[in-house]
C-alpha cells in the first residue's frame, strides 16, 4: 500500500482537535492503530509504540447526549472507511423527515493529513451538526 498520508502527522491533527470535542460533551475513543507487518488478522492497538509500520489509524467519537456517533479509519493509502450515526437520529427517524438516521461517508483520494482533517471538520457537522 502506497504511503499517501502520513498517520502519525493525522493522528497529532486529531490530537489537537480533541480538548475541544472533549469539550462539547463528546466521549473521545482513543486511537487505534493497525500495523502493516502484523500477523493476519491485524489487531488495533492503542499504544502507537507498539506499532512499527501503521497502515490505519482509527478515531471513534459519540455524543451521549443525542446518540450521534462517528468512526473513521484513515488508511495510509489515501482513504478512509468512514460510519455514522447521525445525531438525534431516532427523532428524524421518528418525525420520517426522510434522512438517512446512520451509514457511510465515502471518503476516497485523500492525500494529506490536512486534507483528512478538512474533512474530517465536515464530518463532524454533518453528524453532529453546527
Amino acid at each position: 500500500m502506497d504511503r499517501v498520508v502520513d498517520l502519525d502527522d493525522a493522528a497529532a491533527r486529531i490530537a489537537a482537535r480533541a480538548p475541544r470535542w472533549r469539550a462539547a460533551r463528546l466521549t473521545v475513543g482513543p486511537l487505534t492503530w493497525r500495523d502493516r507487518p502484523a500477523p493476519w488478522p491485524r489487531p488495533l492497538e492503542t499504544d502507537r509504540a507498539r506499532v512499527v509500520d501503521p497502515e490505519s489509524v482509527g478515531l471513534r467519537l459519540a455524543d451521549p447526549l443525542t446518540g450521534g456517533e462517528l468512526d473513521v479509519v484513515l488508511f495510509r493509502g489515501g482513504w478512509a472507511d468512514v460510519r455514522f450515526l447521525a445525531a438525534d437520529w431516532e427523532d428524524g427517524a421518528a418525525a420520517g423527515e426522510g434522512r438517512e438516521p446512520g451509514g457511510v461517508i465515502p471518503a476516497r483520494g485523500i492525500v494529506s493529513a490536512e486534507d483528512f482533517e478538512a474533512l474530517l471538520i465536515g464530518w463532524m457537522g454533518d453528524v453532529f451538526g453546527g
